[in-house]
């Protein structure tokens, strides 16, 4: 192996790495966010080009070179399968405990709000407008009132909800279930709403 096979190689591994693990990293990097994706992509349009060059190398040599074939199919697998699976081969929010409740809003420009309760007791709500946030932390419920405990902010964030009340559409939609209204204290007289699609908090 060259020294500059070598640098390839470890080039896809980190890039292959990085795209895997989106997950865990991408809510942490806020505004950054869009950049680091933006970066992303020009590391895969990078790859590309340098796969095309291998690729052009090994037909000169007649493709009698194994350790450039051998690479090129390493490069080819990690940038197909990256651009199949942008996000990743593992879903891992499958892996994390049952989300029991969502309810989200689009906003202008695709902003998006997307908020979570899961089985066990803990709650991520996750921000998406030129970058992305997350707030987590654990929720209780009284009756129709939902209740924010033990928060952890998103880079940017400030405050985040005290409490929330579920109230149901009074007609039928086959789209969403109801309202999220989200209340960021007692004195709040107003809310933000978000709409309910799944709603299994009752079963």
């Amino acid at each position: 192996m060259t020294v500059k096979h070598k640098g390839l190689y470890i080039a896809t591994i980190i890039f292959f790495l990085l795209v895997n693990t989106t997950y865990y990293w991408e809510g942490k990097m806020g505004m950054f966010a869009m950049v680091t994706f933006l970066l992303l992509i020009l590391y895969y349009l990078v790859l590309t080009i340098l796969l095309l060059g291998q690729t052009f190398f090994a037909i000169r040599e007649k493709l009698k070179n194994r350790t450039r074939l051998f690479l090129i199919g390493i490069m080819t697998t990690v940038l197909g399968l990256s651009f199949i699976y942008p996000g990743g081969l593992i879903n891992f929010d499958k892996l994390e405990s049952v989300s029991v409740f969502i309810a989200q809003r689009e906003g202008v420009a695709n902003y998006m709000t997307t908020l979570k309760l899961r089985a066990d007791q803990t709650f991520i709500e996750r921000n998406v407008c030129f970058g992305v946030s997350e707030t987590t932390g654990t929720y209780n419920i009284k009756g129709d009132t939902i209740y924010f405990e033990k928060v952890s902010l998103g880079r940017h964030e400030n405050k985040f909800y005290k409490f929330a009340v579920i109230k149901k559409r009074e007609t039928k939609s086959e789209k969403y279930l109801g309202d999220l209204v989200r209340y960021k204290d007692y004195s709040d007289t107003t809310g933000i709403a978000l709409w309910i699609i799944k709603n299994e908090l009752t079963k």
